[in-house]
């Protein structure tokens, strides 16, 4: 197997927490610096220290680098300045992490998409909204990265190495200009191009369109047509098939992109979770005794009231994205469990639901002892409402419940099986096919869901709930412990090998290229 000398990885979310990529980029970091330590490296937009919060710059990394101008290649003698800051990122494992200033490539945008037409077919004349500036970052990413790694070829620290071998790795349609950049002007470079989650797919479930009664009949190029989505799934498309390893997440979207995009992976590569986030022992205790109380002061707050200690803390996280994510599933079965507790014959525990979804704000509710308190902030402890992280808070929980109806892989019911929270996911979701495999019925429930079961995935999350609200400690014990075992096969020290299998198929494809290496080494 083909092991990289360095492996260069870029994504929007480097450095930079939006979404689910920040938590797949900066988990796997460890176990990344763990096998190639500080041989990983980063790159990300720098929007400055009051949005790159987790960023480190160290002025001595990569000193005698030369980056101040870089050529643009379709206008000869021309240059323009990338201001780059090198440092790391605070993560476990701290890779080295290269951000980048991309606003000098804004007046050259138009010859950057000429290009991009007349080489790969990308389709940019319909742009709208954050694809030019994501595309620009993308050039700017493989602009640089060819630059360290003609540095690194002269470096002492390598002219011992016969070639030079370095992976390329561009995370979702954002960075995909990265990709066809260093296909064309720096080929030594091998390229892998991973899609988390294909943009046809996702706006095809977000415009409430069926998406899995009729998958078989969707044609992506004809979706982004009707969606407006062209430059967007073009771009996804086209780095899909120049990358020399294509990779998604799971096996759910691995046929998405089959169908949508006309490419099948080469490789899935499923995310993990990095266990060194979880404290251990009486830390563990602390924490989650200090996570409840922190839960149950602010529900009291917004309910106007206390809530028992015994409550049963339920949680549902993650973008606002009404259908896709479940929020649409998890209210309605609040509305079904407070029916099941109202009619009960035996007395119930009291249920708070905690909506932690930011931008969604809507006073707190109460029906029959079943409440439901609404967070709708970036929970990073700058919040005004706990003023903690979602880790801190997640930890506290008793059950999380993600009912998703789109969900590539589906991180948050990963990151509550690691902090010893049972979960409710879908067949829908990646970790939810995945995990139905695990069988730990008590840890990780599993929900069969299509296009029409609406009402009855509310009905089984509720029963979910219901009967878990009934369950003695001794077997919320072992329903915490059952969630534990399967956030520790999920551990980036057994998913990583998906990674090494990715590299050898890149590397072996540049390889494949070295007459065209060679030949252009030379001009």
């Amino acid at each position: 197997m083909m092991n990289p000398d360095y492996i260069f990885e870029t994504s929007w979310e480097v450095c930079n927490r939006v979404g689910g990529i920040y938590a797949v980029l900066s988990t796997r970091a460890a176990s990344m610096q763990a096998e190639h330590p500080d041989k990983v490296i980063f790159f990300g937009p720098d929007f400055g220290d009051h949005s790159n919060i987790y960023f480190r710059e160290d002025k001595n990394l990569f000193n005698q680098w030369n980056h101040s101008t870089f050529s643009l290649p379709f206008r000869e003698g021309a240059g323009v300045g990338l201001p780059i800051r090198v440092g790391r990122w605070a993560v476990p494992g701290n890779p080295v992490a290269v951000l980048l200033k991309f606003d000098a490539l804004w007046p050259h945008k138009d010859e950057i998409y000429a290009w991009a037409w007349e080489k790969f077919r990308v389709q940019s004349h319909a742009a709208y909204g954050d694809y030019d500036e994501s595309c620009l970052f993308g050039y700017a990413a493989g602009m640089v990265m060819e630059s360290l790694y003609r540095f690194l070829k002269d470096s002492k620290d390598t002219k011992d190495l016969k070639d030079l071998k370095v992976c390329a790795h561009a995370n979702e349609w954002q960075t995909a200009f990265s990709v066809f950049y260093l296909r064309d002007h720096c080929p030594g470079i091998a390229t892998l191009f991973t899609t988390h989650a294909t943009s046809i797919g996702r706006s095809i479930a977000g415009n409430g369109k069926p998406l899995y009664d009729y998958f078989e009949a969707y044609n992506g190029d004809q979706m982004a047509q009707e969606l407006n989505m062209v430059s967007k799934h073009s771009a996804e498309k086209q780095a899909a098939h120049f990358a020399d390893c294509f990779t998604t997440v799971s096996y759910t979207t691995a046929r998405e992109c089959k169908q949508l995009l006309d490419k099948e992976p080469d490789i899935e590569t499923p995310n993990g979770f990095e266990p060194t986030y979880v404290p251990k022992g009486k830390a563990f205790d602390a924490k989650r005794k200090e996570a409840r109380e922190a839960l149950r002061r602010v529900a009291g707050e917004q309910l106007g009231g206390t809530v028992p200690e015994n409550a049963l803390l339920v949680a549902i996280s993650g973008r606002l994205e009404w259908k896709n994510k479940g929020i649409d599933v998890f209210t309605e079965a609040l509305d079904k469990l407070a029916q099941k507790i109202y009619h009960s014959d035996q007395p119930e525990r009291e249920v708070v639901a905690f909506v932690m979804v930011p931008y969604l704000d809507r006073a707190p509710e109460r029906k029959y002892k079943v409440s439901t308190v609404y967070v709708p902030y970036y929970l990073d402890s700058h919040d005004p409402l706990f003023g903690k992280t979602y880790y801190d808070l997640l930890i506290g929980m008793d059950i999380t419940v993600f009912p998703s109806y789109y969900e590539p892989w589906g991180y948050t019911p990963l990151e509550s099986c690691a902090f010893h929270v049972p979960t409710v996911t879908t067949t829908l979701a990646g970790f939810g096919e995945w995990a139905a495999r695990q069988n730990k019925p008590l840890g990780v429930t599993v929900i069969y869901r299509n296009d029409s079961n609406f009402n009855e995935v509310a009905e089984q999350v509720a029963d979910t709930l219901f009967g878990f609200n009934r369950l003695n400690g001794e077997e919320k014990a072992v329903a915490r412990k059952e969630a534990e075992s399967v956030a520790k096969k999920a551990d980036w020290k057994h998913f990583f090998r998906y990674y090494r299998e990715a590299y050898d198929i890149a590397l072996r494809k540049a390889q494949s290229r070295n007459p065209v290496i060679q030949k252009s080494s030379k001009k």
